[in-house]
């Protein structure tokens, strides 16, 4: 095919602002049900509504929610605001299906196979809003289920009277409804920590997570313990004050299950990297109760838990693990069949290839095992594929025999390598949702290119690297392509180094893109995550910089049109770079921090002593804060900027947005401002996924100097360079 000389930036695109939403439905959660597979849809054309989806055995796929009739007319969200992230909103037993309404928060049940159902509320109305707030649901058995209440101040919870903050407790739900009226059926198993999380019921017992301020999960948790038993009337009883079984200060612990046979699993990060632990007897008092490391890994079996209902790995019924492994910035799968307890025998982490789209998954998550018995469903993107519920058929592994309880042999892989993350075996594989048409032929994807660099202090930093690719364009000889840098929010998380059309909308255009894991992120081990211990600002900053400049001196782009662009704590380190760094020709803040000390005294729960790690304790570091505060430097400030604010942002409200416009307007900076209404931390709407990108992409054409084959309406008179 004959490629047309075109300008980097001004390349026609079949990925239009409208395709990134047109049919887009980010998959969730999943969960397997006897033999039908469910999972949750996110989907942007309907206002950002979560949707659950039901898979049955014979192959066909139904939406749960939608057409069910509500009383007030209302349209059904599985979604919930616990933590303002959410997770954990529904959970699914025999046919029926609990979960979150997100306009009101109220839990709500209902019988998926009976077409005329509608669903029906278990928990009382709230007093206030949304303050009631659910999540983390697990099943407990057909007359119960277990969630994490968020009660906020106001609401008529004991330990909510006069709180300063909302009380997050573990509570047994009635699911016949009887709490509606009753509030008192809403039994409270645990209470007292400033967080719980993952609640997981097992045979007598219940394990669970909790954590205080000023920690985050990923600084410090600990697993706890205790017998669960039932009252009189059968309702859920904790027996005893519990057991802590692993974590501490310093040590995150994330995501228990029970297995099989009793023993109970977790993620612990005690050796500097998430490893998969066992602890036989949990609770007991014997050596059993001590946690085992199993199948040690210089890589990633955890993660850093942002939202409820996060699954790393799942215990399958022969007694092997099926784990996700993040290594090297990218996520593979891996087979564990684990030896005899206490024996030191070696456990081979055995890697299992998967393929999506012609190549290797690179991003997996919410591992659940079934339908069968050597079957298990992920969520699973590549370089060439977006993220969709994928259904595994494993190869057999050899059942521990019940004789022994368990506890003596374990399965082992019919195909065993050679060493950690060798390939065990091609799973295979069946992808659950066909993927919608991208517009793009293979040859017009931009794979991800994991890239590291020296940065300051001759620290070792990473990123995954887009170029530009057109089959229909070539840019003029000796042209460099301009740079867009994009930081990840957290700012402990990652990039993720799959498919996205939101990276494919600038590449395929004629712009690289970078996506940088500065030090801090997660997927390096703990050392990694903890460079940027009062040190946020600093490092990220460094490290972006110092992306840019490397790709500029190795001829990959034009070091001379870069741009930086970020949400969240993103958008705080494109502030952060802008007023610190001349690196950059413009930047993009989309709900970010602009002051540190405005942050700290108005956000939420969840994040509102997370700065005394990144930062420092508030307001003894007052100083520091203000020297890291991008709204005290914006006078440094000599470059066009585009804010985006969502109007309801409870996590970075729009005061932070309007105060860096302020200024700017004040300096007369080119500059503009959209305030989304209906938006909260993070775009979800169709209107304005579409709006914001054609004004970033208007406003980068005027800055950097190419004329997009776009037909984009004018920007704000305010925001002309």
């Amino acid at each position: 095919m004959t490629r047309t000389v075109r300008p980097y930036g001004s390349w026609p695109s079949p990925v239009t602002p409208e395709a990134l939403v047109a049919g887009a439905a980010a998959p969730g959660e999943a969960a397997v049900d006897g033999d039908d597979i469910w999972w949750s849809e996110s989907r942007p054309s309907e206002g950002g509504r979560t949707e659950l989806v039901r898979r049955r055995v014979d192959g066909t796929t139904e939406d749960v929610l939608a057409g069910r009739p509500a009383p007030d007319g209302r349209t059904w969200n599985a979604r919930t605001g616990l933590l303002e992230y959410g997770g954990g909103a529904w959970c699914v037993e025999s046919g029926v299906v609990t979960f979150a309404q997100w306009d009101d928060q109220r839990l709500h049940r209902l019988v998926a196979d009976d077409p005329d159902a509608v669903p029906e509320p278990l928990t009382p109305h709230p007093n206030q809003g949304r303050g009631l707030r659910y999540g983390d649901l697990v099943a407990l058995n057909h007359g119960w289920l277990l969630a994490v209440r968020e009660a906020h101040p106001g609401e008529d919870v004991d330990a909510a009277t006069g709180a300063p903050e909302p009380v997050h407790q573990i509570v047994a739900v009635p699911t016949d409804g009887s709490g509606v009226d009753d509030p008192s059926r809403i039994r409270v198993l645990v209470s007292g920590p400033d967080f719980v999380a993952s609640p997981r019921p097992g045979p007598a017992r219940l394990a669970w997570i909790r954590w205080d301020h000023p920690q985050m999960p990923w600084d410090g948790a600990e697993l706890c313990v205790a017998g669960l038993g039932t009252d009189a009337d059968g309702a859920p009883l904790r027996r005893d004050s519990g057991t802590v079984v692993a974590g501490g200060p310093g040590e995150s612990v994330v995501q228990p299950e029970w297995g099989p046979d009793g023993t109970l699993w977790s993620c612990s990060d005690r050796s500097g990297w998430w490893n998969l632990h066992r602890t036989l007897d949990p609770g007991g008092s014997g050596p059993d109760g001590i946690p085992e490391v199993v199948a040690p890994v210089e890589a990633e079996v955890g993660g850093a838990r942002w939202v409820a209902g996060m699954r790393w790995y799942a215990p399958l019924a022969d007694g092997r693990l099926l784990v996700a492994v993040t290594a090297d910035g990218a996520t593979s799968l891996g087979l564990v069949a684990p030896g005899p307890p206490g024996s030191g025998e070696e456990t081979p982490l055995a890697r299992l290839a998967l393929e999506l789209g012609g190549s290797p998954a690179t991003v997996v998550s919410h591992l659940v095992a079934g339908p069968g018995p050597a079957q298990a469903v992920v969520i699973a993107g590549s370089g060439r594929a977006e993220p969709t519920p994928v259904l595994l058929d494993l190869p057999p592994g050899t059942a521990a025999p019940a004789s022994d309880g368990g506890r003596g042999r374990r399965a082992v892989p019919t195909s065993v390598g050679i060493g950690a993350l060798d390939v065990a075996a091609t799973a295979g594989s069946r992808v659950l949702r066909h993927p919608r048409d991208v517009g793009l032929g293979a040859e017009d994807i931009s794979v991800p290119e994991p890239i590291s660099f020296t940065s300051a202090g001759g620290r070792t930093a990473h990123a995954q690297l887009y170029r530009p690719v057109s089959t229909t364009s070539m840019a003029p000889d000796g042209e460099r392509p301009p740079l867009v840098v994009m930081i990840h929010g957290g700012p402990t998380s990652a990039a993720r180094p799959m498919l996205e059309l939101s990276r494919q909308f600038w590449t395929s255009r004629g712009l690289a893109v970078v996506d940088v894991d500065y030090g801090g992120s997660t997927g390096y081990g703990r050392p990694y995550r903890q460079l940027l211990d009062g040190a946020w600002g600093v490092v990220d900053v460094e490290d972006c910089v110092a992306v840019a400049r490397h790709l500029a001196a190795q001829g990959v782009v034009d070091g001379s049109r870069v741009v930086i662009r970020g949400g969240s704590a993103g958008g705080f380190t494109t502030l952060a770079a802008l007023c610190t760094s001349d690196a950059f020709a413009a930047g993009t803040s989309l709900y970010g921090v602009a002051d540190l000390a405005a942050l700290a005294a108005d956000t939420h729960k969840f994040e509102s002593r997370y700065l005394d790690g990144l930062v420092g304790p508030w307001p003894e570091a007052a100083d520091v804060y203000a020297a890291r505060s991008p709204i005290h430097h914006l006078d440094r400030l000599a470059t066009p900027i585009l804010v985006l604010q969502g109007e309801e942002d409870a996590v970075v409200p729009p005061s932070q947005a309007e105060a860096v416009v302020a200024a700017v307007a004040e300096r007369g900076l080119p500059h503009a401002y959209l305030l989304f209404a209906g938006e909260g931390h993070g775009f979800r709407q169709a209107e304005t996924i579409v709006a914001a990108l054609r004004a970033e992409l208007a406003f980068y054409g005027q800055v950097l100097g190419f004329t997009p084959d776009d037909d984009l309406p004018p920007l704000p008179a305010t925001a002309t360079p």
